[in-house]
């Protein structure tokens, strides 16, 4: 392969990487939607695509394989390569919490919610402007950005927390309402992760740039 060749190639993995990030946060998006407006067949189809997720994720790992088996790249392409890998096994993670979602969603939906659900799709949209904002920075091959973005979960932890806490003090006055209330903190707690997997790309993306491992997830 010449070097336009594996020019070309690079980008082809590019691009897949954006398109799964694309659909990962199609499917957080669409999963809270479903929890809000009890929309079962919405929950089913999201637990549906996550095959698309899967095996988008199968095929960047295998052109990934390949280029390095074929064409033993060296420094700054084999950390994008490598970078890449890393990258879709989040994003894949990040789909697997999507469904666990959707699978609560199912579990609730002859239930009626012990309150209008305000704060999690505030979390949810907080979450998925963070995925954003870290492939932005993978993109953009920029660090500074992938620093910013990263910030991002500090607030996120905050609100999870407040989230949490007023949930325990619900479920401590309600004990009828307390199995609702124990899948909408994991609902909670399924977010958070989605946004230690959003820090875990803006950790790639300084390695990218800089190639050196930085540990953001504190």
């Amino acid at each position: 392969m010449t070097r336009t060749g594996f020019d070309l190639a690079l980008e082809e993995l590019h691009n897949d990487l954006l398109r799964m990030g694309s659909i990962v946060e199609k499917q957080i998006y669409q999963c809270m939607e479903a929890l809000v407006k009890q929309d079962e067949p919405l929950a089913e189809q999201i637990i549906k695509n996550d095959d698309l997720v899967d095996k988008l994720n199968r095929e960047i790992e295998d052109k990934c394989i390949k280029l390095t088996a074929k064409e033993q790249p060296l420094a700054r392409d084999l950390r994008t390569i490598f970078t890449t890998t890393k990258l879709v096994t989040d994003l894949e993670r990040m789909a697997d919490y999507a469904v666990d979602i959707a699978k609560i969603t199912i579990r609730l939906k002859n239930e009626k919610y012990i309150k209008e659900l305000i704060d999690i799709p505030k979390m949810a949209v907080m979450v998925n402007a963070m995925i954003r904002k870290s492939l932005d920075s993978y993109v953009a091959a920029d660090v500074d950005a992938a620093y910013k973005a990263c910030k991002m979960d500090d607030e996120i932890d905050e609100l999870y927390k407040n989230i949490f806490n007023e949930l325990l003090t619900i479920a401590s006055k309600d004990l009828k309402n307390v199995n609702q209330i124990t899948q909408l903190l994991f609902v909670c707690k399924y977010l958070e992760r989605v946004a230690d997997h959003a820090t875990n790309i803006c950790e790639w993306t300084i390695y990218l740039v800089t190639g050196e491992q930085k540990d953001l997830n504190e």
